[in-house]
């Protein structure tokens, strides 16, 4: 341990030691746990204190918009969870994004990113990001020819999820990442389906890593927030964007975030075990038509999902024969399954992303994301398999 309580500085722990014990710094009280500061602003011993500080000259607190000492320690936790040198926290996943964009990006930019991508991505990008003169160009994920063929001068950030939501779609990053050193644009991989405890694309070569910290990061459903993680040059700028236009993460929920943290490692274990345990079981009901899961050996890039994860993760894409119909009835015989459009909680979720987190795309777009009518998707959580088996046979056992 260093002198400050901090773990920053110890090179060659383990994930789950990173996990618990990096990022936090100790206060005068020397408390075993991570310490929460809600608090607006700080106090300074003098005019020249308070000066250098707003200055930059002296590092410390200033305003918790963009200096909190617990949203600080839960950005360099993740950030070394991610081999990134820096992370930047944000109010959502979906401000994440934006102020990546906004920190990156001018008008008469390009992104080229890939078609499966959550509704509300689309919808910034191409609604409002678009408004500014920034154009977005939709490729199919695996397919690298595509991205290539897309890239044009103008096109500065190359931006995918993968695996993708909800059809577990998946690109292989390190190429991904050849294409955009050779481009000069950045590479964003949203990782909050996997995290860092099953994906770092850092190591793979991306340079930024967008988080949904609601999600997998928390893992039990209570609070919002985001994170960008890199280098410190881009997330600098980034860091600007937030310090101005305020989308900035508060500290309660940044220490929820850190609890979260601590038992990343092992939940992501366990949620892809049950995941696997139920892809393979859904996959063999006369009812369902399909089943997306990378961790299936039917799926088309199962290969290089083993190569570049350390699992695969806890989210279904499962077509239900009868459509909208058929989902639904499958959707509304459950009893033990949370019906909402969240995930990465403990609490298994399921929901139809054609009505709901895909709602707002068109049929087109729909059509070419793999969002059929019968799709149904399922966030696994932590619940014991069998009952989780038993909830979903009420629905489909009713479709045969």
């Amino acid at each position: 341990m260093n002198q400050d309580g901090s773990f920053e500085h110890i090179h060659g722990l383990a994930f789950d030691t990173l996990a618990v014990r990096a990022g936090q710094r100790r206060t005068d009280e020397q408390e075993h746990g991570d310490p929460i500061f809600p608090t607006s602003s700080f106090v300074y011993a003098s005019a020249a204190e308070a000066a250098s500080k707003f200055a930059g000259d002296e590092p410390g607190n200033i305003y918790s918009r963009f200096t909190n000492p617990t949203v600080q320690a839960f950005e360099r936790r993740l950030a070394a969870m991610e081999g990134g040198e820096r992370c930047v926290a944000t109010s959502s996943g979906m401000a994440a994004i934006l102020s990546t964009a906004l920190a990156l990006l001018e008008t008469g930019d390009e992104i080229v990113a890939s078609r499966s991508l959550f509704g509300s991505t689309v919808s910034l990008f191409d609604k409002y990001l678009g408004k500014f003169g920034i154009t977005t160009r939709y490729v199919e994920l695996g397919n690298l020819d595509d991205w290539a063929a897309a890239i044009t001068p103008k096109t500065r950030l190359l931006f995918a999820e993968t695996p993708s939501n909800p059809m577990s779609e998946v690109v292989d990053i390190a190429q991904l990442a050849t294409l955009a050193k050779r481009h000069d644009a950045w590479l964003a991989i949203d990782n909050c389906f996997l995290t860092p405890a099953l994906q770092r694309p850092l190591d793979l070569g991306a340079d930024l890593v967008i988080h949904s910290a609601t999600k997998y990061l928390d893992g039990q459903g209570r609070a919002i927030g985001g994170a960008v993680v890199g280098r410190d040059k881009e997330l600098e700028e980034v860091f600007g964007v937030v310090r101005t236009c305020g989308p900035c993460l508060s500290p309660f929920n940044a220490w929820i975030f850190l609890k979260g943290l601590e038992t990343l490692g092992i939940r992501m274990k366990a949620h892809s075990e049950n995941a696997m345990r139920l892809a393979q079981w859904l996959d063999t009901h006369p009812a369902v038509a399909r089943v997306h899961y990378s961790g299936l050996e039917s799926h088309p890039q199962h290969e290089l999902a083993s190569r570049q994860q350390r699992g695969f993760g806890a989210v279904l894409g499962v077509e239900i024969e009868g459509g909208r119909e058929g989902a639904w009835a499958v959707i509304d015989a459950t009893q033990l399954m949370s019906i909402t459009g969240n995930l990465g909680d403990v609490k298994t979720t399921i929901t139809h992303p054609a009505t709901t987190t895909h709602g707002r795309l068109s049929d087109e777009q729909k059509a070419a994301a793999g969002i059929t009518e019968g799709l149904v998707r399922i966030a696994v959580g932590l619940e014991d398999t069998d009952d989780l088996k038993a909830d979903l046979s009420r629905g489909l056992d009713s479709l045969v």
